[in-house]
């Protein structure tokens, strides 16, 4: 046996040979695969819908709180990078405001300025004074660039057409990255001059770097034209061209989302700082940013599919009882059902037998009767007497009296099954006496019947109609295995003080080693849709049981079978009157 066979339940196989309207409701495995389909369907559907609102519901959840928090944190920056450079333009225009235009050409007071600047906000590099016609007038700084002239650069223009300008990273003449923001200022004679600072680019960088950014993000600005104006850890240095597209200007701080790849999900957030050339930008890895949620899910996920195992298991477990009981529920029922039906079998045939030796036996009586007064009248007369033909004559119509009367009787006996009736029986004899009811048929389909029973053999106290019942349907279910032209062998012996043995040996087709154990099971037969109800031999077993004895079964495939009968010479099965069908097995 296999092991899924051993877990295949008993109605699995059932085949109902019952007829009627309502034969649907005994088809036992439509029954279990309905059930477990839709136990199944209504708790496990839910808890896979519910685990998908919760995947999409924390999905988009957690989606929008990265996107705010990202959303909050270049809002926040561009402040404070918006605000760094105001601070500097404000120190700027307080310069101009409260120094005079002779006071800005001193270069020793330019200086002395510069410092206070330095002192005082820290980033300035250099601070110059440039005249209407684009020549720097003065200069202090670590650069000799006075008398230096701007009239071309576009930054001179831009400043005069705007009145401010702050300029993007860049080398200019000394050949290092610098911010510069020129201020225009209008003089009493109708002229202006421009006061020009430089910013150090590192006060960007340093500014962005000490930037909280999850995710292995990067904060870095760039120009209008995507050139990096502060480092970046994953897109370059400083004024090279990003390997991002430039965002479209908005007013407003920005958050998108770009797929570049399985693994390559970016969360850019970015804002235009006014009045400036920069661009913020803001980079996170969205697969990095969700992977605490990814974890969360695959917990979640894990739980989910140990549930769904559980409760399949214990669906599958729980059904398969339930069907399995109402299947052995049915079978008790239909078996009960046929016991009642053997049991009224047996009482027609009881009164059909009693009918029968009425109507027989009276007219056998009176032919006896009459067959032996003229047999007495012919011993009288000498003539009859001594002709031996005429007396073998008289002599045969008593024998076949003689020999009708026993078929009726033991027809009679057979039938009589009302009441339990424990006395001395000769076992031989029970087997002559059932080998006589298969006489005909064995001659008919030539099986050769041998009995071989001990001479030592006691007799037993024992039923002796339900040991007919017992041995004729040992000896009929194995003239239904046995080929015509086949044997059957019965033999008997004492096995020790206090049990015989009678072994019913056929050379039938033999039943499979996986069937042995439930040859005795009610409505189990090999011959399912032959004739075969599978009741016989759970009947005997039942009957065998009432008698105090025991029943196995051996075979071999081809070789036919061998039924041992194990009965107790004294019982202590009590008497029984009234109708008794034969016991369920227990």
């Amino acid at each position: 046996m296999t092991f899924l066979s051993n877990l295949k339940p008993k109605f699995w196989d059932h085949i109902d040979i019952s007829r009627g309207p309502h034969k649907y409701l005994f088809n036992f495995r439509k029954i279990w695969k309905l059930t477990v389909l839709l136990t199944l369907v209504v708790s496990i559907i839910p808890l896979i819908i519910l685990a998908m609102i919760d995947y999409w519901v924390s999905y988009h959840s957690v989606m929008s709180e990265n996107i705010l928090r990202t959303s909050r944190l270049v809002s926040n920056t561009r402040r404070s990078v918006s605000y760094f450079l105001d601070e500097r333009k404000a120190a700027i225009d307080f310069i101009i405001l409260n120094e005079t235009y002779e006071l800005l050409n001193s270069t020793s007071h330019l200086e002395r300025t510069l410092k206070n600047l330095q002192k005082g906000f820290g980033g300035f590099i250099d601070l110059g004074v440039i005249n209407d016609k684009g020549v720097q007038i003065s200069y202090t700084g670590p650069y000799e660039l006075t008398g230096k002239d701007y009239s071309d650069a576009t930054w001179f223009k831009d400043a005069l057409d705007k009145g401010v300008y702050i300029s993007d990273v860049f080398l200019g003449f000394r050949n290092i990255p610098h911010i510069i923001i020129a201020v225009k200022h209008a003089l009493p004679d109708g002229g202006f001059y421009l006061l020009r600072a430089t910013i150090d680019t590192e006060r960007f960088t340093d500014l962005l770097a000490g930037l909280h950014v999850g995710g292995d993000g990067d904060a870095f600005l760039i120009n209008r034209e995507g050139d990096l104006q502060t480092p970046s850890r994953y897109h370059g240095e400083i004024l090279s061209n990003i390997d991002i597209q430039t965002p479209e200007y908005s007013e407003r701080s920005q958050v998108e989302l770009i797929d570049r790849g399985p693994n390559n999900r970016l969360l850019i957030g970015y804002a235009y700082i006014h009045e400036t050339p920069f661009i913020l930008m803001i980079i996170k890895n969205q697969n990095r940013l969700m992977a605490p949620w990814y974890e969360t899910q695959m917990q979640i996920t894990g739980f989910l599919l140990i549930s769904i195992t559980t409760t399949v298991f214990v669906i599958l477990g729980g059904i398969t009882y339930l069907v399995n009981q109402i299947y052995l529920a049915d079978q008790r029922r239909l078996q009960t059902m046929h016991e009642i039906e053997y049991a009224n079998k047996m009482a027609s045939l009881g009164r059909l037998s009693a009918g029968v030796a009425h109507e027989i036996n009276n007219p056998l009586a009176i032919i006896n009767e009459k067959a032996g007064l003229i047999k007495d009248l012919f011993t009288f007369t000498e003539k009859y007497n001594n002709d031996p033909r005429l007396m073998g004559l008289i002599d045969s119509v008593i024998r076949s009296v003689e020999r009708c009367g026993a078929i009726t009787r033991r027809l009679l006996n057979f039938a009589r099954h009302k009441e339990i009736k424990i006395h001395e029986v000769d076992v031989r004899e029970v087997v002559h006496e059932v080998l006589g009811f298969v006489g005909k048929e064995s001659e008919y389909r030539s099986i050769d019947i041998q009995v071989e029973m001990d001479p030592d053999i006691p007799e037993i106290k024992s039923d002796q109609g339900r040991l007919q019942e017992v041995f004729l349907n040992l000896v009929t279910n194995a003239f239904a295995a046995i080929k015509e032209g086949g044997s059957l062998k019965i033999t008997g012996a004492k096995t020790d003080k206090d049990y015989i043995v009678v072994d019913f040996t056929d050379d039938g087709h033999g039943i499979p080693e996986s069937d042995i154990e439930r040859v005795f099971e009610p409505f189990f037969s090999t011959r399912t849709g032959k004739g075969g109800t599978g009741l016989g031999l759970s009947i005997t077993y039942g009957l065998v049981q009432e008698l105090g004895g025991t029943i196995k079964c051996r075979s071999k495939v081809g070789e036919g079978a061998t039924f041992t009968v194990t009965l107790p010479i004294a019982t202590d099965v009590q008497e029984k009157n009234g109708d008794k069908k034969p016991s369920e097995k227990q």
